[in-house]
């Protein structure tokens, strides 16, 4: 999407405790700029199957490690990893299934996983603060980008692109009910969810550990 969504996620997670992230499906590496600017100690990598996104990453991003690769099929160990993040791209994975359970695999216990969806909205909820986890400021300060942070890993586009050449799996993951029975086979639970807006976009922010 942009650069605000990036900021909102990186804002969402809970970094305590967390040193070696994990950018799922990283495109330009938004999430992780973003993350970079919260704590410069962070061990940053990414992946994406758009060797020019990368290119665009490691321009940004010289410190982080970014590896051309298949989300379902993801070249680490298992346990390698504090934090998996993956914004706006689950329910563009051909096999999503395959890719939650490669984010529990590479997660060390008592890791998270801090993703976006798009999704419906509580009504009540309304201007990008939801249950004060977003600061009004910490997306409106990051501006305006061109693409999805994670548009890279399947070209995942704004409203009025060209839609993906594969269905969409929007429907399982549109509620934080629905992600969490999602999840759950992985072995990830829902700890907690909020709901972010821009425009006429709806997305549910959530943050998955490890059962």
């Amino acid at each position: 999407m942009h650069r605000e969504l990036a900021a909102a996620v990186a804002a969402f997670a809970d970094l305590d405790g967390v040193h070696d992230v994990l950018d799922v499906a990283t495109g330009t590496g938004l999430v992780l700029r973003a993350l970079a600017s919260r704590d410069r100690a962070l061990q940053l990598t990414g992946i994406d199957l758009s060797g020019g996104m990368l290119a665009v990453a490691r321009a940004a991003l010289p410190e982080a490690e970014l590896v051309e690769a298949d989300a379902t099929v993801l070249p680490f160990g298992d346990d390698a990893f504090d934090l998996v993040t993956c914004a706006t791209g689950v329910h563009l994975f051909p096999d999503a299934d395959a890719a939650i359970a490669e984010w529990a695999r590479v997660l060390r216990p008592g890791g998270r996983v801090v993703t976006a969806t798009f999704g419906e909205i509580d009504p009540s909820q309304h201007g990008g603060r939801p249950d004060g986890a977003v600061a009004p400021g910490a997306a409106r300060a990051a501006g305006h980008g061109a693409g999805h942070p994670g548009a890279g890993r399947h070209g995942a586009g704004h409203h009025g692109a060209e839609p993906p050449p594969y269905p969409t799996h929007h429907e399982r993951f549109r509620t934080p009910e629905l992600l969490a029975a999602a999840v759950a086979p992985a072995g990830l639970h829902l700890a907690r969810h909020a709901w972010w807006t821009h425009g006429d976009d709806r997305i549910l922010l959530a943050d998955l550990r490890l059962a």
